[in-house]
């Protein structure tokens, strides 16, 4: 067997332990794992020396970890936007976000101003009544509900082809509505319309409410007619009563005389239907007032004006980003 020689591998390992002296110093965990480290002076030959070269690529490896798990910490503070940097956009775009809110709040005004404003016009009738009938304090001859049925049914087709016909337009620059407000015997025709075209609006309520009119008319000349006939049947009946020697006379007598009194009160409680009001315009405007329309426009202009200001900026990174490239 060879003998090593002491001198050749003590040189070793002072050299193994030269160069591992000049890396720099290990972290607390890699040299208490790797204790006990001041032995490798005793050691000669190889083992020192690959003891040597084993402890060197431990701390490399070491280093070698520890180093990517900064990176993603890096890139993730790089991605961050901070309110300042929103603050920054803002102030930088400064001129782009008042050009974009003084168009739209220019326009909205323009808008407002020149809009034309509409007024309602409300004509109301009062349909006939008649001898109330059970519990019913009033009792009309006609239901408002047959009534407001009738006008759109039967006389709001003919009246408003008469006016097309006779202002020569092709269709009118409004509409109408018929309705019974609640708990009342009136019917109420309604109409929003421009202030140039209330005259033509007072046509066409004046046409219906002369149409209404006429059907109660005659409603009421037909009630009062039966009723006629029945007073005077009721009279020519107590006047054979009174002159009958039967002894039911007087009962006869009675129950005719309260009837006669009865279809009386009747034909005194008619009361015949009227035109209450001709197309009253109402005092405040309808639709959305200017007002509105101008808080509006402040409010989305100042919207469009910070979405206007980030959109800019996008767009010139983007644009930045292609010129790298």
């Amino acid at each position: 067997m060879q003998q090593h020689s002491p001198g050749i591998g003590s040189g070793m390992v002072a050299a193994g332990v030269a160069s591992a002296k000049t890396l720099p110093p290990l972290p607390t965990n890699v040299t208490s794992a790797m204790t006990p480290v001041t032995s490798i002076s005793g050691f000669e030959g190889k083992w020192g020396a690959l003891l040597s070269h084993l402890l060197d690529l431990t701390y490399r490896r070491h280093r070698m970890n520890q180093i990517p798990s900064q990176e993603p910490q890096r890139y993730t503070q790089d991605d961050e936007i901070s309110l300042v940097d929103l603050a920054k956009i803002l102030i930088k775009r400064w001129k782009l976000m008042a050009i974009v809110f003084l168009v739209f709040v220019l326009g909205a005004l323009a808008y407002a101003l020149l809009m034309t404003r509409t007024y309602e016009y409300v004509s109301i009738y009062q349909v006939a009544e008649q001898a109330p009938n059970g519990d019913s304090a009033v009792a009309s001859l006609e239901t408002p509900g047959a009534v407001v049925a009738k006008v759109n049914n039967l006389y709001l087709g003919p009246v408003t082809r008469e006016l097309q016909n006779s202002a020569g337009l092709e269709r009118l620059p409004f509409e109408l509505s018929v309705s019974n407000p609640s708990d009342t015997q009136l019917i109420r025709l309604g109409s929003e319309a421009a202030e140039a075209d209330s005259e033509l609006v007072a046509q066409m309520h004046q046409a219906l409410l002369t149409r209404i009119e006429e059907g109660q008319q005659e409603l009421l000349e037909r009630r009062r007619a039966s009723l006629e006939r029945r007073l005077v049947s009721a009279e020519r009946a107590l006047d054979a009563a009174q002159e009958s020697n039967s002894a039911f006379a007087g009962d006869l007598i009675a129950n005719y005389t309260a009837r006669v009194s009865e279809i009386e009160g009747q034909l005194a409680q008619l009361q015949e239907g009227g035109v209450v009001q001709v197309s009253v315009q109402g005092l405040e405007p309808t639709g959305i007032s200017r007002s509105l329309i101008m808080a509006l426009a402040i409010v989305l202009g100042g919207m469009l004006a910070v979405i206007a200001a980030f959109f800019s900026q996008f767009v010139a990174l983007v644009r930045n980003s292609l010129s790298e490239e």
